[in-house]
């Protein structure tokens, strides 16, 4: 029986979360263009997108927002609340929540009667339709026609037909099924769905833009009538790290050897690892970040043309170097000649990982062609393949590029959450992302006894 009783706790966030297959949903790169966010209801802009909205104000593409309903049907028989209270202080709510994930964003309150959607279907249509007005929309986000609610259900029926019309991508986000499906329920549209990793930032403020929907949230007298709508319980399922979207689009996929065999017989050093400062300053910021002077035995995935690897075979006793191109692991075992313990061998990371153990693993501009279940996957293939003293170095480009899966910070969110080791150092700049794992998560001073 499907239930939208928000004040019950329904299915625990738990239950979800300890399936593997909501670690291994296929990653979302940010929408580029004009986004359009719409919501049924006062609040679930936030609920579903909150993340979105910060990610997309962060970089400088704000999304236009749209509030179908008014909400005046969210307390019943209140003694506290009129509807016209609820209309007022839920309107004063939504605009605070977005404007605190992404002050640039236009709100437009529609104001059609709470739970009447269908009722009102082809004005709903038409106000839409005009709130998207005569600038091209490159992304609509609405909620998921299958959450079951009805208003839910309509406004993603109309969001559909709308983005057909002005041929824009269609992202929409469930609420209410987190709360009465479960992993195994057969509605679970697995196979479309997509998570958007979120960051520190978006997390925290998509918390505090959840708890400005006061009258969603608290409860506004002892009368059963004026308990709060949503279960802290039903809550916890928006406190996620990730955002996750209905998308029917097919899912990224990296590309294949044949790519890089291409790039490679089209030229030496087709990513111009050797003339590049951005290449040379990158190698020397990855060496500073290594947290120990040497290292026993090493893992370098992705090594290209070798430079890379000359720098860390000077610390490395034993060092693999493996590459999916055949012309890349030549001209790295040419460059390396003369460099005892030092192998190039041709392989590729989603058939697994050369057998450890592993002091070092290090994935410099590499991991952003993988998916991201097939991320997910080596990451616990690398967990597993490390010395009791193990790190893993993780470097990797920040813009998006149209032939990787994921961008370059995706990749170090996901390795973050799936590594299950302690980050002991980061860098950020506005090009590259660098960060280190350590099994012990010590620092550089602890290892040397300058601190307990």
């Amino acid at each position: 029986m499907v239930s939208f009783d928000g004040r019950a706790a329904g299915t625990p966030v738990e239950v979800w979360d300890a399936d593997d297959r909501l670690g291994r949903v296929p990653g979302l790169a940010r929408p580029t263009g004009r986004t359009v966010v719409v919501a049924a209801h006062p609040d679930d802009e936030t609920l579903g997108a909150g993340g979105l909205l910060r990610e997309l104000s962060a970089a400088g593409r704000p999304a236009d927002v749209v509030v179908v309903t008014d909400g005046a049907g969210s307390h019943p028989g209140s003694p506290t609340l009129t509807p016209a209270d609820l209309v007022r202080l839920r309107a004063a709510e939504v605009r605070e929540a977005v404007s605190l994930l992404s002050p640039g964003s236009r709100v437009r309150l529609l104001g059609f009667p709470d739970g009447a959607v269908r009722e009102h279907r082809a004005e709903v249509a038409a106000a839409l339709r005009d709130a998207l007005g005569a600038d091209p929309v490159t992304t609509m986000v609405s909620t998921w026609r299958g959450d079951g609610h009805r208003d839910h259900r309509v406004v993603g029926e109309i969001c559909a037909e709308l983005a057909t019309e002005v041929g824009a991508q269609l992202w929409e986000y469930p609420l209410w099924m987190w709360h009465w499906a479960n992993p195994d329920h057969a509605d679970v549209p697995w196979d479309r769905l997509r998570a958007l990793p979120l960051d520190d930032r978006a997390v925290v403020l998509k918390r505090r833009a959840v708890a400005r929907h006061a009258t969603q949230t608290q409860a506004w007298s002892g009368a059963p009538e004026d308990a709060a709508p949503l279960h802290p319980a039903f809550l916890r399922h928006a406190d996620r790290d990730v955002e996750v979207f209905v998308v029917d689009d097919a899912p990224p996929v990296g590309p294949g050897a044949d790519f890089f065999d291409a790039a490679y017989a089209r030229r030496d050093d087709p990513w111009r690892l050797g003339t590049r400062w951005y290449e040379e300053r990158k190698r020397a910021l990855t060496l500073a970040a290594l947290p120990a002077p040497r290292f026993g035995s090493a893992l370098e995935v992705g090594s290209s043309i070798g430079l890379l690897t000359a720098d860390l075979a000077v610390r490395c006793d034993q060092l693999l170097a493996t590459d999916v191109a055949e012309a890349a692991v030549r001209r790295t075992a040419d460059r390396l000649v003369d460099r005892p313990g030092v192998t190039a061998r041709r392989h590729d990371v989603r058939d697994g990982v050369p057998d450890g153990p592993y002091d070092l693993v290090v994935l410099s501009e590499v991991a952003y062609y993988l998916t991201a279940p097939e991320l997910v996957t080596l990451a616990g293939r690398l967990r597993a393949a490390l010395s009791p003293e193990g790190v893993v170095v993780a470097c990797h480009w920040r813009h998006p590029v149209h032939e990787h899966a994921q961008t370059g910070d995706d990749v170090h969110r996901t390795l973050d959450r799936t590594l299950g080791l302690t980050r002991v150092s980061t860098y950020r700049d506005a090009d590259v992302a660098l960060d280190v794992w350590g099994v012990e998560g010590r620092s550089v001073a602890q290892r040397e006894g300058l601190v307990p």
